[in-house]
């Protein structure tokens, strides 16, 4: 059988047996037990415990001083899996790797296993595995446990696998790739009453209605239109009945935006709209702002190595060196605020049978054809990061 074929055998035999068993964030025990595992068995040194159950391994090559790190997470999520005749379908009821996780591992463990074996590099290659990126907690948690102090690089570079786009193309962009994530909570206090007899109350829902109208009217009337941001109310929660207006009311949701400055601006005029609202109809409030994920901002000159890279692996034609940035968040997005790097989308595939149903979707499941491909480009990296050629 030729290598290449036996190493997609086996990151599937791997990816296939993480899918099976899942394990959210902070929880990653036997995750990381098997990682720790496969890492050793290629005789790398395996540090583990770092920010709870994250590991990290290097790799040196030659006398180069260059230090790169790949990042894989490792957290599934709290869905139950949804996918009848699936043979490795999660065996941990409520829970499975719906957004690729398993996949990331094992494209990580697949670039290590090359460069092992290769060791066409000069320098330091180091392989981090992340838990709780679905929290938003991990990085931050690694990093506070003394991540880069311990393990200090020059960069890092992570991917992400993207149902919607072609199987093994590789997308990126300088700048903004990935948005930020700000939860809110805006818990309004009126007064109680019969349904028949509202004149009598201060309701409550009548209220939020004007508040969550009004929340619609921060973007388009305080930014330009073309700087990105999103606010979503997501959840209302009163203690009324069929017959009675309630005395309070929650409202929950989340906005996205890329800077410190369009983030701020959105905590204010949320905090104003809702608290004046309020104080119009002589009720109280209460309104909390909480900064979940950074943006994901990939460094220019990082760009240009992924960009190399994914054009050597998979052809200038599979390759988008300038995507559209999306909405969505990514824990990532802490590391890039403390060292340079840069993050990519991998094609799972736009068919849904084969890698195109959605990411956080209980039918879910990663696309094994891109295994090799994900771990070529990470390893792809680390010959175009530190290049052998200027061993002395």
């Amino acid at each position: 059988m030729p290598a290449d074929a036996r190493l997609k055998q086996q990151l599937t035999q791997w990816r296939q047996q993480l899918h099976r068993f899942p394990e959210t964030g902070f929880e990653e025990f036997q995750t990381a037990d098997f990682i720790a595992e496969r890492l050793s068995e290629l005789g790398l040194e395996v540090h583990r415990g770092i920010g709870g159950t994250g590991l990290v391994a290097s790799l040196t090559v030659g006398k180069g001083t260059g230090c790169i790190a790949l990042r894989a997470d490792m957290d599934a999520l709290h869905i139950a899996e949804n996918a009848p005749g699936r043979a490795h379908a999660s065996q941990c009821a409520g829970k499975m790797h719906a957004c690729g996780h398993d996949g990331h591992m094992s494209m990580i463990l697949g670039a290590a296993s090359l460069l092992c074996q290769r060791r066409d590099f000069d320098g330091t290659v180091r392989f981090i595995f992340q838990p709780a990126e679905e929290h938003g907690r991990g990085a931050k948690a690694m990093m506070q446990d003394g991540l880069f102090d311990r393990f200090p690089v020059d960069a890092i570079y992570g991917a992400h696998n993207m149902p919607g786009i072609a199987a093994g193309h590789i997308a990126t962009r300088v700048g903004g790739i990935m948005a930020s994530e700000d939860n809110f909570v805006i818990a309004i206090t009126g007064k109680g009453t019969h349904a028949a007899r509202p004149h009598t109350g201060i309701d409550p829902i009548v209220i939020a209605a004007e508040i969550i109208l009004a929340l619609q009217t921060i973007v388009s009337r305080n930014l330009a239109p073309s700087v990105p941001a999103v606010i979503s109310c997501t959840e209302i929660v009163t203690d009324g009945i069929r017959n009675a207006i309630p005395s309070n009311v929650v409202i929950k949701g989340d906005t996205r935006s890329y800077t410190p400055q369009v983030q701020a601006l959105l905590q204010q005029r949320m905090r104003d709209i809702s608290e004046g609202i309020c104080a119009l109809h002589g009720a109280q409030c209460r309104f909390e702002y909480t900064h979940e994920f950074a943006p994901t901002v990939n460094w220019p000159a990082c760009v240009d190595i992924a960009l190399t890279a994914a054009r050597n692996v998979v052809g200038a034609d599979k390759l988008i060196a300038d995507i559209a940035p999306m909405m969505i968040s990514e824990d990532f997005g802490a590391f890039l605020q403390v060292v340079p790097g840069s993050f990519v989308f991998i094609g799972n595939g736009v068919d849904a049978a084969v890698g195109g149903v959605p990411l956080h979707n209980a039918g879910y499941d990663f696309n094994d054809e891109v295994l090799l491909t994900g771990a070529a480009y990470f390893a792809e990296l680390a010959r175009v990061a530190l290049p052998a050629s200027q061993a002395v």
